[in-house]
């Protein structure tokens, strides 16, 4: 969507708010010990306390409340029996419906006692996210998107799973501009424009470049044994830094 009104902006920073904070609240409480559907539980009644609904389960009748993805799954994992392990990579990805707007965020963390590696890998995913939406304004071309996330991996030494992208949201959970993809197109001549509401999410890999569906039509797994992490913000363009409506 293009926000329209200081109405628009205020919704969206609301449903922004309450899935940062679903996020924050579930990386609190995750444990070794607790299965993945406890913990897609806690963020279902943090949204529903909120008046917030979840955006998968109503768009698209996902099993669950929160995607939530485990070491070699890459995204869009549905909770169930699995077993919160020391050292798992875990991705928790919220986003949520309230007032008729959608904000969509995500985020990539490790249960402790961990390998150093796969923190750096979130951290550094972290940085990419913030690199690229620190670049972003009205008037800048949309595949520079791409071109940060790809060069910073390149510099990282990650490679970039292609085939997840970053999308418009606002009025629903994925609207246009579609496609925004995390590597360069010379082809893509479209430009942000102010009031532009985007997610930004880039998927740093340590191996594989591109992610499978699984059996269960929903999870994305790497087709190897490499670990993936995921860090992701809903944002508004201005004519200087953009808002970010799901930073905690």
């Amino acid at each position: 969507m293009t926000v329209g009104s200081q109405n628009d902006i205020e919704g969206l920073k609301e449903i922004g708010r309450i899935v940062a904070m679903t996020i924050k609240e579930m990386k609190i409480q995750a444990r070794v010990g607790m299965t993945t559907k406890e913990l897609d539980e806690i963020g279902g009644q943090i949204l529903a306390r909120n008046g917030a609904v979840s955006a998968p389960k109503i768009t698209y009748d996902f099993p669950g409340n929160t995607c939530i993805s485990v070491n070699h799954e890459v995204a869009h994992g549905i909770p169930g029996n699995r077993i919160i392990q020391p050292g798992d990579l875990i991705n928790i990805d919220v986003s949520a419906e309230a007032g008729g707007y959608y904000a969509d965020a995500g985020h990539s963390f490790v249960i402790p006692p961990y390998e150093s590696s796969l923190m750096q890998l979130c951290q550094y995913t972290h940085q990419t996210m913030m690199k690229v939406i620190s670049s972003l304004k009205h008037g800048v071309k949309l595949n520079e998107i791409g071109r940060i996330i790809e060069i910073e991996a390149k510099k990282g030494g990650y490679n970039i799973i292609k085939n997840l992208c970053s999308h418009g949201i606002g009025k629903s959970l994925h609207e246009s501009p579609t496609e925004i993809l995390p590597f360069y197109n010379k082809h893509d001549k479209r430009v942000l424009k102010e009031g532009m509401v985007i997610t930004i999410e880039p998927f740093l890999s340590t191996g594989a470049g591109y992610a499978v569906e699984q059996s269960d039509g929903w999870t994305l797994s790497v087709p190897d044994n490499s670990y993936v992490a995921q860090h992701e913000h809903t944002i508004i363009i201005t004519k200087n830094q953009p808002i970010i409506l799901t930073a905690v």
